[in-house]
């Protein structure tokens, strides 16, 4: 074979998507500072217990454009499920459908009900059994991400200081660590529950009336 024959084809550089090249010109760190600034807002007022303010920001949150495209980034982008569909078989979004999906979970276009999940059983570990997922369809997730930007900065104020699941910043290693330090000093109980299907047992209504929101 000829040494001509034996090189590689020249690459063909594609021309820039404008698409993507404008999503990514956003100054995602300026919208993160205003997301923030109200987040931090909502927080504060948590703390002094004005439930009028902080209801008031969570909408100003939730309106911002700021904050609907950073839960868009999150859920298209950033989280591990980004490619896994839901019912509608969306699970890859381009830069301009998420444009259109920023507008899309403005609260002014929420509907009274979600669309359904789709189901998917996943094996416990060391069990035959299994437990169910709800999978999303991309847009509801967006949603729902938006929502967890408002609602979190109010609940952080007002979870107990000894409480980690599930909270910004926190592992269950900090848990470890807080056990360790209590027990240290002297003999204690430690209690180890679980409480079988709790969500799906407890009363909704009776939910969203003890957290007001």
């Amino acid at each position: 074979m000829s040494r001509m024959a034996k090189r590689k084809a020249p690459k063909i550089k594609l021309p820039p998507d404008p698409e993507s090249e404008a999503w990514n010109s956003i100054p995602w760190r300026k919208l993160e500072q205003q997301c923030f600034r109200i987040q931090k807002r909502i927080f504060r007022a948590s703390q002094r217990g004005n439930t009028r303010a902080v209801h008031k920001l969570q909408k100003l949150l939730m309106k911002s454009q700021s904050a609907r495209l950073l839960a868009v980034r999150r859920v298209t982008q950033d989280n591990q499920g980004k490619k896994t569909a839901g019912i509608d078989g969306v699970k890859s979004v381009k830069p301009a459908e998420r444009t259109v999906m920023a507008d899309q979970i403005h609260p002014k276009n929420w509907k009274d009900t979600s669309p359904p999940v789709r189901r998917v059983w996943i094996p416990k570990p060391g069990k035959t059994e299994k437990r169910p997922l709800g999978i999303p369809v991309m847009v509801e997730r967006a949603r729902q991400h938006l929502a967890k930007l408002a609602l979190e900065p109010e609940w952080e104020a007002r979870f107990e200081p000894n409480s980690y699941g599930f909270r910004p910043g926190r592992s269950c290693h900090d848990a470890s660590e807080a056990i360790f330090n209590a027990i240290k000093q002297k003999e204690k109980y430690v209690l180890d529950a679980d409480l079988k299907g709790a969500f799906d047992n407890i009363n909704h209504q009776k939910l969203l009336h003890k957290l007001k929101t």
